[in-house]
């Protein structure tokens, strides 16, 4: 049970003898730094049901609670706030409850508890995957690991977008000037590849429309009647027709991309339990629709088009159906999602990681599927992030200026192993061992950069700032890790033993790693709930911020008394399984030595 909790009944317990009421909800929070005090009561809402003056009434339950509960040791009132010192006995007791337990804070699943399905990544398949994808696939990723450690099953999946006017333009291009071109002839990744053409058709377009242009067609005329445009618009009528050349087309240019995804899942370090495909679910809701129209849930207009009026819910209306029968895309989310539940009965909710230019969008889908009568509705999250920046300005991919994820996380590498090499402490390591480090390092750095920001903010993304082994850094951590290890290999000791409050006296720094480590359990939930990796990333900062101020204010193998030896060895081992575990729901690896 957490410190709260047991604190919240002795207060509880207190109020109760002491004045014959028991309070409504009992107020705590953490004691401000320039008073004495591990927590602070609140003693303003008790005003409300006892006839006192805050100081008379903190002044008699903190009394109280030093003669009848164990865990309290002194306090003091400052106006109407009553901060409490936590006992020694408490923390050692706390310590000694979980110090064997290597998944201390993470929970499992309960038999019959409904899962949840995070969705990530979703790229299209005309192009290699960005900086963008980045913050989805490490956002996604680690919400799925956090909510996972929280108690819940979890399923991890993405609709992958291989249809539409952009795939065809790739493949125009490719038949036009690829030359027969593939990734074993050019050695390039595949993905890679085709996203090559997709900035030649765009290159070629936009040269059509300037000949246009200089014909006197206007610009939206010109864009319209490009022999390129019409030529891949033609390509995708053939494709929905089924048409056997464009489909081996596509099927071979979607096989280069999906190989070429593979490698940059597996370098990046995510990973999928199932795919969904739009060329499979594009068609899918339409009959939702009928069955939803036959319901009165939509409406139909004169042109026989589909419509539902959200205008009481404060939206407006929204087509489901055109006029000539076809979906668009909220109809195909509205069948992919009713499809996830028939293909993973267990699912209760889902998260959809999914930029924040597609506010209004999720909005209307999770509410129609509400309308719909899906109970599964109420839980649904979009998990809405702002877009990546970079010091040069906005990445646009049609024009080829967008940061490959491939080529960021080979720079973040080569980025780690020149500070690596600068700081020289890499001797006994073989090149094996070398490029794992760099690897480990620029990727922590990578991922820790975009994860300790709130996903709603935009992120300025700057690579030398990220690798930086000082500050708010995943470095600076993966380091303080690497030290404990250390720390760990040069105790000669046994120091196994358990001890108890008669044996030691805690430090203050002692203390206060404690109480942070204690906190780890409410951070996951927390973190959990409100699907923000941020909580995980601060707190492990500020839990390693202050081992650090420990390490450097007490000696641990220095101490000439050997239960402190003990117990400095157990704390610091304690608060490196905490950092692995955190680091873990972050996607980052931590190494052993550095």
């Amino acid at each position: 049970m957490a410190l709260s909790q047991i604190l919240t009944s002795h207060i509880e317990k207190a109020v109760n003898e002491l004045f014959g009421v028991t309070p409504e909800k009992v107020e705590l929070q953490a004691t401000r730094r320039e008073f004495e005090g591990d927590i602070t009561m609140v003693i303003f809402p008790l005003l409300k049901i006892i006839k006192s003056n805050p100081v008379e009434l903190g002044n008699k339950i903190g009394q109280y609670l030093v003669e009848n509960s164990e865990i309290v040791d002194r306090f003091n009132v400052v106006s109407g706030f009553l901060n409490i010192v936590i006992s020694d006995a408490y923390y050692i007791s706390f310590f000694n409850g979980i110090k064997e337990n290597e998944n201390f804070g993470l929970l499992s699943p309960k038999p019959g508890d409904k899962a949840v399905m995070v969705e990530y990544s979703s790229p299209n398949t005309n192009k290699p995957l960005h900086l963008g994808h980045v913050r989805n696939n490490l956002l996604g990723y680690s919400v799925a690991e956090i909510i996972k450690a929280s108690g819940k099953k979890v399923y991890k999946t993405q609709v992958i977008n291989d249809r539409g006017i952009h795939i065809c333009k790739s493949m125009l291009a490719w038949q036009k000037f690829g030359n027969g071109q593939t990734p074993e002839s050019t050695g390039l990744k595949g993905d890679k590849l085709v996203g090559n053409f997709y900035v030649e058709f765009d290159k070629a377009y936009k040269e059509e429309i300037n000949q246009l242009m200089a014909q006197g067609l206007t610009e939206d005329e010109a864009k319209k009647n490009a022999p390129l445009i019409l030529e891949a618009q033609e390509m995708l009528r053939k494709w929905e027709a089924g048409d056997k050349e464009v489909v081996a087309l596509w099927e071979m240019m979607n096989q280069w991309v999906y190989a070429g995804f593979a490698t940059t899942y597996n370098n990046l370090g995510v990973n999928f339990d199932s795919y969904y495909y739009e060329s499979n679910t594009y068609l899918l809701g339409k009959d939702v629709v009928e069955d939803g129209l036959a319901r009165g849930v939509f409406f139909k207009k004169e042109d026989s088009s589909v419509w539902i009026d959200l205008t009481e819910d404060g939206l407006d209306e929204k087509l489901v159906l055109r006029a000539d029968g076809t979906s668009v895309y909220i109809t195909q989310d509205i069948g992919t999602a009713i499809q996830r539940v028939k293909d993973y009965p267990d699912v209760g909710g889902m998260v959809y990681t999914v930029g924040n230019e597609q506010d209004y969008h999720f909005k209307v889908l999770f509410l129609i599927l509400k309308k719909l009568g899906f109970d599964w509705a109420e839980n649904l999250y979009h998990l809405s992030y702002g877009m990546v920046d970079l010091p040069s300005g906005k990445m646009k991919s049609r024009e080829g200026t967008v940061v490959d994820a491939d080529d960021l996380m080979s720079e973040m590498t080569s980025t780690a192993k020149q500070i690596s090499e600068e700081l020289g402490k890499l001797e006994g390591y073989s090149d094996e061992e070398k490029a794992e480090l760099y690897k480990t390092i620029g990727l922590g750095a990578l991922k820790y950069y975009i994860l300790k920001v709130d996903p709603k903010k935009r992120i300025l993304f700057n690579p030398e700032e990220s690798v930086d082994f000082a500050g708010n850094t995943g470095p600076f951590i993966q380091y303080t890790y690497a030290r404990i290890q250390s720390l760990i290999r040069k105790a000669d000791f046994d120091f196994s033993k358990s001890l108890t409050n008669a044996d030691i006296v805690l430090h203050e720094k002692e203390k206060e790693l404690l109480k942070i480590i204690a906190e780890y359990p409410e951070v996951i939930q927390n973190a959990a709930n409100s699907h923000s990796p941020a909580l995980i990333a601060n707190y492990t900062y500020e839990l390693v911020r202050e081992y650090n101020s420990f390490y450097q204010s007490v000696p641990v193998l220095g101490s000439e008394i050997e239960n402190e030896k003990i117990f400095r060895i157990q704390l610091s081992k304690k608060v490196g399984e905490t950092i692995k575990s955190a680091f873990a729901m972050l996607g980052i690896g931590v190494p052993e030595r550095m």
